[in-house]
């Protein structure tokens, strides 16, 4: 299919409210063929998420990879969620790293809720309902945020643990990974 051009921070397209979908929406070929490509997309830059909005086009639809791990290439089979609404499942908040495909290479420390459900539309126009906790979470919320305009670092309690990839990797990465351990 098609690698996408990705927005970046500063294009006004990711800071626009996107438009909700119908499921007959969903099911044209238009619609499918955008799906695959994002899941392309998303897979060539090494993402576990990104929302069309990143791709320029303003509906309310992501595609995710929930089963990738923070530390780990995935190989499973990436998802396309539209029209989420999400649940708060408890009120547990977790700061942790988040990166984005439309600041590339900076990351930063962002509260998000620990647990969440997400009611949805699939790739075929269904309704679904999914559960998730820790880190597909994150994405979750992180994704559904690109389709409200919102992006990783207006979700910053501040601006001290915003870092470049580099330097994340070379003096946080391993300290984070001891402190879980």
């Amino acid at each position: 299919m098609a690698i996408l051009k990705v927005a970046r921070m500063g294009h006004p397209a990711l800071r626009a409210k996107a438009r909700a979908l119908t499921p007959s929406d969903v099911r044209t070929a238009e619609i499918q063929k955008l799906i695959v490509d994002m899941i392309e997309t998303m897979v060539e830059y090494r993402g576990v998420g990104l929302a069309a909005p990143q791709v320029h086009e303003g509906i309310r639809l992501f595609v995710a990879d929930l089963n990738a791990r923070e530390d780990d290439e995935s190989e499973s089979e990436p998802i396309a969620v539209i029209n989420p609404e999400i649940i708060a499942v408890g009120s547990d908040l977790v700061e942790d790293w988040e990166g984005c495909l439309s600041i590339p290479d900076i990351r930063g420390k962002v509260p998000r809720l620990r647990d969440v459900k997400v009611r949805a539309l699939d790739k075929d126009g269904t309704r679904i309902e999914l559960r998730a906790k820790d880190f597909p979470a994150r994405i979750i919320q992180h994704e559904t945020d690109h389709l409200d305009g919102v992006l990783f670092v207006d979700r910053m309690k501040g601006f001290d643990s915003l870092t470049f990839y580099e330097e994340y990797a070379r003096f946080w990465a391993k300290h984070d990974d001891e402190e879980k351990a």
